[in-house]
């Protein structure tokens, strides 16, 4: 859609969470937060919207004037809400209907990606049934991590150490949540997760990765329960890579924002294993709770929360 409004403190905001998908607990947080921070901004009319299957509805209703976007998960981060919003004439921030889709689609995001020799990747197969998945596994090598190609914040993942009764149960658990599986090889390595942000001032465009995130937590690996319960993972922010790596990672994050199509944010996830950054999958929506990555990642380079939810507010302006 064609947008020629500029956002003032007067601007009806609505802002998007909760929703339908596994990760509706983790949106609604998200939400107040950015609900709070917008007030605090000296935005004057900003509505809470828990978002259930009559959207198009309250959102006619309400008439708001741009949507602030923090639904994580299918129906809110793989372009189904952003095509309400388009529907409706309704800026909203972040990602536009197709980026939304490829990058909600991890099967998809990797078929993208892997059209650049310089995005690292690591070996997979993908199935639509546990007959299909169990043949394909053997051009794997264990351990495997077994994921929905759709679900987000690490729901219905299980790291798989061998072919044995554990496989069948981890299937069925991915199966629950889509009906196509990704399965990964395992690599030993560091989890890392960088930032991307656009800024559009004085119409001068930038776009700039965030420091690197890396993580130790004290699960086998970087699970839903490591990302949301604090104390259970320490972030180590700048990571430990060395001044090589670190460009070559955000150089990454910025080749795969831009060929997926993202537009005003994204943040990439990487598997660093012996110095190679394999890119996981691409978050359009990153999560703004108080363990969130992205707010960390952004006050790193000296912008706060506030400040954070205003960059993305005016992401709505470019759609």
């Amino acid at each position: 859609m064609e947008n020629t409004k500029k956002i003032n403190k007067n601007s009806k905001i609505g802002v998007l969470c909760g929703g339908l998908s596994n990760e509706r607990e983790v949106s609604l947080r998200s939400g107040r937060n950015v609900f709070k921070a917008l007030i605090e901004l000296g935005y004057k009319d900003v509505t809470l919207i828990d978002v259930d299957r009559n959207i198009a509805s309250t959102l006619s209703e309400t008439k708001i004037e741009y949507a602030f976007n923090v639904l994580h998960g299918r129906y809110g981060e793989d372009g189904c809400v952003q095509g309400i919003l388009e529907f409706l004439n309704i800026p909203y921030t972040g990602c536009n209907v197709m980026a939304s889709a490829i990058c909600m689609d991890k099967i998809m995001t990797k078929k993208v990606l892997s059209t650049n020799k310089n995005i690292p990747l690591i070996k997979s197969e993908n199935a639509t049934s546990k007959e299909e998945a169990i043949e394909k596994i053997k051009n794997l090598n264990f351990p495997i991590i077994i994921k929905p190609s759709k679900e987000g914040s690490s729901i219905g993942m299980t790291k798989v150490n061998k072919n044995d009764e554990t496989l069948n149960t981890a299937l069925d658990e991915a199966f629950k949540c889509d009906k196509e599986i990704l399965i990964e090889e395992y690599l030993e390595g560091k989890s890392a997760t960088v930032g991307v942000l656009e800024t559009f001032e004085n119409n001068e465009h930038k776009i700039f990765a965030t420091p690197i995130l890396g993580f130790k937590t004290k699960t086998e690996w970087y699970d839903y329960e490591a990302k949301y319960t604090k104390g259970l993972t320490e972030f180590i922010l700048p990571a430990d890579f060395d001044k090589d790596l670190t460009k070559k990672i955000q150089d990454i994050a910025l080749l795969a924002h831009k060929l997926t199509g993202c537009k005003g944010l994204s943040r990439v996830d990487f598997l660093v294993h012996n110095n190679i950054p394999y890119v996981l999958e691409i978050n359009t929506n990153p999560g703004m709770t108080d363990t969130s990555d992205l707010p960390a990642q952004a006050n790193a380079m000296g912008i706060d929360y506030n400040q954070l939810v205003d960059i993305i507010l005016k992401t709505s302006e470019l759609n």
